[in-house]
């Protein structure tokens, strides 16, 4: 079975967020499995210079977007036999200092940009010497795929059109535009409708994925169950309950080959659940490469985040001002985002210089080493499609303190629901003091030293490989081959 995978982002080659680490690792899993995979996504600036094994195919194309036609071309790079990846070179859409905005504004043209990634996948799908037998489409960027698809199915354009697939990463961001950019779309004006990509009078492309593809799928069963309710619906739960039947939540997975701590470049002690002497020296590193006093009966907990409110950031702030004072506890931070939050960090870090070190960045091998030397992660989102952050630390021994939300509440198991399963600590209400409350439930977890090795034991030994998670997708791709 050949599988073509659509995505804006793809690691390593471009990231924003979990999409790219997701998408890569689900193209590479499924690839072992067995399918051919191919990937489009955009050929970003500066990619092909530091990517020697691309190569240009020749492959050059016009795509009717509106009025005009756009021209663009295929960069093909194999990774292994069965698994190929296809970017989209049109460098007026894409050789940008920015993948979606420039400073915090998005580009007033993402509609054109997008739709023409959207229809070089298909035109890819369409004319490949071996046609995928599935479009698996990843968030707003490439929702249109599956109206695309629909439309040549049902017109008769495409004799054997592929089934499609569509993932929601995350619902908030939907890719709203004003109708005008229908026109883009070149299909008739009779098709932008409420049961397509219409949405209060805009042209909305999440929509239009949910309401046409084949299968929906999101990246957790609790994020599916929760995106069907009012509270967290943004706005689409009505259509998502109508097609609720055709949601499935499959948790994203991590790449244990990169998510390790026993061969691990990044880290300068190994370790694993058998022998814990390399993450209490990466402790001490830790502290020491942050500025904190080397104290390793201090509890250290830890966060690597986006800066925003979605996250919680503002009640790790509000936490940790309560908790601070009457404790020894330490706390480091990497990350940035909302210029509010990283003042706010930097207070607290001026007002406990002992207890808590920041650094406002974006520093890969620094994640891995705050991951390694953590006794505690803190992850108090206020809603988490999925998180990747809990997975690996749950590896690197780094016992997470969740919002019971999302794909967190799928993966972290409290002692309260299963206490021989406990791997973490779950709050519920979206405040400091309810933070703070669980905050002190993992200092309790630390003063005791069997509880303590019974969470890590749990935690770094629990399968969240994506080699599991894909046979999943494969069920699912087997299902909708199958299917009506």
């Amino acid at each position: 079975m050949h599988v073509l995978l659509a995505s804006s982002e793809l690691h390593p080659f471009s990231k924003t967020g979990g999409l790219a680490d997701a998408v890569a690792a689900l193209a590479q899993a499924v690839s072992r499995a067995g399918c051919r995979v191919s990937v489009v996504t955009p050929l970003y600036r500066g990619l092909e210079g530091r990517y020697p094994g691309m190569k240009r195919t020749g492959w050059r194309f016009d795509i009717p977007m509106g009025p005009e036609l756009v021209s663009g071309e295929f960069v093909r790079l194999d990774v292994t036999p069965g698994l190929s990846l296809w970017f989209v070179d049109q460098p007026g859409f894409y050789d940008r200092a920015g993948l979606y905005q420039l400073g915090n504004d998005d580009f007033a043209d993402n509609a054109q940009r997008f739709l023409f990634l959207t229809k070089a996948a298909l035109l890819l799908a369409r004319h490949h010497p071996e046609p995928p037998a599935i479009i698996h489409g990843h968030d707003w960027q490439v929702g249109l795929l599956p109206l695309l698809v629909h439309h040549a199915r049902v017109t008769g354009t495409w004799a054997k059109a592929p089934r499609t697939v569509f993932t929601i990463h995350n619902l908030a961001y939907q890719g709203s535009f004003p109708a005008a950019a229908w026109a883009y779309t070149n299909l008739p004006p009779a098709w932008f409708h409420l049961e397509s990509a219409a949405h209060h009078g805009r042209l909305n492309f999440l929509k239009a994925g949910l309401c046409l593809a084949d299968a929906l799928t999101t990246v957790s069963p609790r994020y599916a169950r929760e995106i069907c309710t009012l509270e967290f619906g943004c706005g689409l739960e009505g259509v998502l309950c109508r097609r609720e039947h055709d949601l499935t939540g499959i948790l994203n997975g991590v790449d244990y080959s990169e998510w390790n701590t026993t061969a691990n470049p990044a880290l300068p002690h190994a370790y694993d659940a058998m022998h814990l002497a390399g993450k209490a020296a990466n402790k001490a590193a830790l502290q020491k490469e942050m500025g904190l006093p080397e104290r390793p009966d201090v509890p250290l907990f830890g966060n690597i985040s986006r800066l925003a409110e979605q996250k919680g950031c503002d009640l790790i702030v509000g936490a940790l001002d309560l908790l601070l004072p009457e404790t020894g506890l330490q706390f480091v931070l990497l990350g940035s985002g909302d210029a509010a939050l990283e003042k706010s960090f930097r207070a607290l870090a001026l007002r406990f210089p002992e207890q808590v070190a920041i650094k406002i960045g974006f520093d890969p091998r620094l994640a891995h080493r705050i991951e390694a030397a953590c006794d505690f992660f803190l992850m108090p989102s206020r809603f988490e499609p999925c998180g990747l952050n809990q997975l690996y630390s749950l590896r690197y021994g780094a016992i997470p303190v969740v919002r019971e939300t999302g794909g967190l509440a799928d993966s972290v198991v409290d002692p309260r629901d299963d206490p021989e399963r406990a791997n973490g600590i779950h709050f519920a209400a979206i405040t400091p003091a309810a933070l703070a409350w669980a905050i002190r439930k993992a200092l309790a977890v630390y003063e005791d030293p069997l509880a303590l090795a019974h969470f890590r034991w749990n935690g770094m030994r629990a399968d969240f490989s994506w080699e599991k998670q894909a046979g999943e997708y494969l069920r699912l791709y087997s299902d909708v081959l199958h299917g009506p």
